[in-house]
């Protein structure tokens, strides 16, 4: 075993409910008790899961954390069309409201709460800005679907979640339309991640799209839930659940820690650099055939 190594919890599952807990449980850290925690959704539509965070998801993970003794709990997003357009059409604002769940649009964030950075090294060409209340938070959850993307990210999971940290426009500039036109859009993806680190990752990977995507897509019966404290480790285990599956060319033909989003994230020092990094734990019996499936394929790649 690695000295340095990234757990993946999985369940086999078909209950969002039971999936959020179940793979927090054999996960087995708590990194909520005490804190303000803010957990980034997949709100970028209001499209059918896979698209966006299915609400008992949401429901259930917020549940999570205030059982693991959260001080608070807010959520923050950017998403395309306007945030709070998102969150109606999904009809997620009176759940939030009544589980005491403030939220925090990124859209009517002053220009002085987005935070810029300009690695010398990043393919971004003037740099990025970061929401302030992701960097300042104090319990960081981020919760991602299992899903490829047909405009130039190959695949959106956690690191491709992060997107939504960064404006669309601001200070006279388009950022999402330097990335949407980039060839470098996968590595720029990664390069986004390096200044934050969320303390969990929970996967709803209940339903998947294997072409397509990210709102709409080619859709498989993939049953899973995985939660992590690394966003690489969680790509590569989700990249070989969409190979389990069956997926695109994109996906098949590609080893997974060749995929520009995962190997840039490894430049970056931001998670598991193989497989030998990453310990696949099953969250119950019924889980361990198809965590064994999966590992076969993450190890061949």
């Amino acid at each position: 075993m690695a000295s340095s190594v990234s757990r993946v919890a999985l369940v086999e599952t078909s209950d969002r409910k039971q999936g959020v807990k179940a793979s927090l449980q054999a996960l087995n850290t708590n990194p909520v008790k005490g804190n303000r925690v803010l957990i980034k959704p997949n709100f970028n539509t209001a499209d059918q899961t896979p698209g966006s965070t299915h609400n008992d998801t949401l429901v259930a993970l917020i549940e999570e954390c205030w059982e693991m003794g959260a001080k608070s709990i807010s959520l923050g997003e950017r998403s395309y069309p306007p945030t709070r357009r998102v969150m109606g059409q999904k009809g997620i604002l009176p759940k939030l409201d009544a589980m005491h769940v403030e939220v925090i649009d990124f859209d009517d964030l002053e220009d002085k709460d987005w935070m810029e950075f300009k690695p010398r090294d990043a393919h971004w060409s003037n740099g990025f800005r970061i929401a302030r209340p992701i960097l300042e938070a104090e319990c960081l959850v981020s919760t991602c679907c299992l899903k490829t993307h047909q405009f130039g990210g190959i695949f959106t999971m956690s690191l491709k979640l992060h997107v939504g940290v960064v404006p669309t426009f601001r200070n006279g500039y388009e950022y999402m339309g330097e990335l949407h036109s980039s060839p470098h859009q996968r590595k720029m993806i990664a390069e986004i991640n390096k200044p934050f680190k969320p303390d969990l990752v929970v996967l709803d990977g209940i339903d998947a799209f294997v072409d397509g995507g990210p709102a709409t897509g080619k859709r498989a019966k993939s049953s899973v839930f995985l939660a992590s404290e690394c966003r690489v480790a969680t790509d590569a285990v989700g990249v070989a659940i969409l190979k389990l599956l069956g997926s695109n060319d994109n996906i098949m033909k590609r080893k997974i820690f060749e995929q520009e989003q995962i190997a840039r994230a490894i430049e970056l020092g931001l998670g598991a650099s193989s497989p030998s990094e990453i310990q696949l734990l099953a969250a119950d019996e019924k889980s361990k055939a198809y965590k064994e499936r999966v590992k076969g394929i993450l190890h061949e790649g």
